[in-house]
């Protein structure tokens, strides 16, 4: 009895580990997909829902479906990335010119000037992370 209770958890990750659809149940809500689904030629870019044994469960343009899994070829995923905000940066600087203030004969002389700029700047909040591949159907495998 021992035995069996000690092969009983090494036996579900054995068969965890040869089950490549255990990777799309573990896809975390709201994360983008592609998915490449059998006879297309064009991939459909998702959110992820939910997944099970049959079926995943996705978000197209807020509008959910569910895709059986035997019609599904390919999952890509990119991990979803905590968004922060955007920093704000405002620069500004104000220049005078003050030339030579001595008095001279000469009217023509230049009088002080000041100028002055402004910018306004948005940090970058970073890239998007690639598509990972995290199903492939396996070719030749057995319909169950």
């Amino acid at each position: 009895m021992l035995r069996i209770l000690l092969f009983l958890p090494l036996s579900i990750a054995v068969f965890a580990a040869d089950n490549p659809w255990s990777k799309v149940q573990e896809i975390k809500s709201g994360s983008e997909l592609r998915i490449f689904k059998k006879g297309s030629s064009q991939s459909l870019m998702a959110t992820f829902d939910e997944a099970n044994d049959e079926r995943m469960v996705i978000v197209v343009k807020n509008q959910q479906l569910a895709i059986p899994k035997d019609e599904i070829d390919q999952v890509d995923a990119r991990p979803v990335v905590k968004k922060t905000p955007r920093k704000l940066t405002v620069d500004s600087t104000t220049k005078t010119t003050d030339p030579d203030l001595t008095p001279h004969p000469n009217p023509g002389i230049p009088a002080p000037a000041t100028s002055s700029s402004s910018s306004v700047s948005f940090g970058s909040a970073g890239s998007k992370p690639d598509f990972q591949t995290v199903y492939r159907r396996v070719s030749g495998a057995p319909k169950p």
